[in-house]
């Protein structure tokens, strides 16, 4: 008899019910995925056995997942297509179950050559939308306007600076320790997957950040956050996505200018100037070089905006 499982939160037998109890420890302690990555992964695997309740009339048991046919994916994929899941989405509940099905063929428990055979629903990713040069150098630059609380403003200024000149993720420097503060040539990040890098610091990066540390009223010792909000507690990233709609506002930028924007920024310029594609992958943590080629997208919508605008044979007549 099938009970309530305690990951998914719905009746499923008791082998799969241990096999995703095991899956899910494997996924925090071994794989040490985001919280995010965990509850999307989970909720697309149980809405995947929801389907398959449903289609079968009963919770599957480890033998029914064994024994699953490409069609019977390609029915659950097409039923999440008729619920309204765009195509990103649905590769992304696939890339859930798949990692389900490979955990489960390593760990002995099954084998279902039958998932392989899928192809991913495509789904065009948008082009990165960057600042230009010269916004982000009035951005920085008017970050450190605030005259409630100068201390604020420098914080502000050398987070959006750290972004810009060092292409992080806005996780990745808020959870920066204050040992490890860009005072030097180079900054030691963990990123997605707990995966180092190493990154130069330009010396604007320095000098914001060591304006701001000088300038700050709390000192949570070397290994508390590098980066504080008002009462001296951790910055969240929501406050930091406010600060940058305060900026946008005030320069009228649009809505696309976040924090993530800076570091689309960062490799766009680069790009730009020549830098190589594989090592602008390095310095942003890509796992994969299709991830960084999106920009060279960015760099030719730009240039075929240049053509439209210039060229008298692409110009609108009167």
């Amino acid at each position: 008899m099938s009970q309530p499982d305690p990951v998914l939160g719905f009746s499923a037998q008791a082998d799969v019910q241990d096999a995703l109890a095991h899956w899910h420890r494997w996924l925090v302690s071994e794989k040490a995925v985001s919280p995010h990555t965990l509850s999307a992964y989970t909720g697309d695997v149980a809405e995947f056995l929801k389907f398959l309740t449903g289609y079968h009339g009963r919770p599957p048991s480890m033998n029914d997942l064994g024994g699953l046919k490409a069609t019977d994916f390609r029915a659950w994929l097409a039923a999440r297509a008729g619920d309204g899941l765009i195509a990103a989405s649905r590769a992304r509940a696939l890339a859930a179950v798949r990692n389900l099905f490979r955990w489960l063929d390593r760990s002995g428990r099954l084998h279902n050559a039958a998932i392989g055979t899928l192809s991913t629903p495509k789904a065009k990713r948008p082009v990165p939308r960057p600042l230009t040069e010269r916004d982000a150098a009035t951005l920085l630059d008017t970050a450190g306007n605030e005259p409630d609380a100068p201390w604020i403003g420098r914080r502000d200024r050398a987070l959006f600076t750290l972004l810009y000149g060092c292409g992080l993720r806005i996780s990745e420097a808020l959870d920066l320790p204050r040992r490890n503060a860009p005072l030097d040539d180079t900054l030691r990040v963990l990123g997605k997957g707990r995966k180092e890098r190493m990154v130069p610091v330009l010396p604007a990066v320095n000098e914001a950040v060591r304006a701001y540390l000088d300038a700050c009223p709390f000192d949570p010792g070397p290994d508390g956050p590098l980066f504080l909000g008002a009462r001296g507690k951790r910055l969240q990233p929501a406050i930091a996505q406010r600060q940058m709609q305060h900026l946008r506002h005030l320069m009228g930028l649009p809505e696309t200018a976040t924090p993530h924007a800076l570091r689309h920024s960062f490799a766009t310029h680069l790009l730009a100037g020549g830098g190589d594609l594989r090592a602008i992958q390095d310095l942003l943590g890509h796992a994969s070089l299709s991830t960084t080629q999106r920009y060279t997208d960015v760099e030719a919508e730009q240039l075929l905006a240049v053509y439209n605008g210039a060229h008298p044979r692409a110009r609108k007549r009167d």
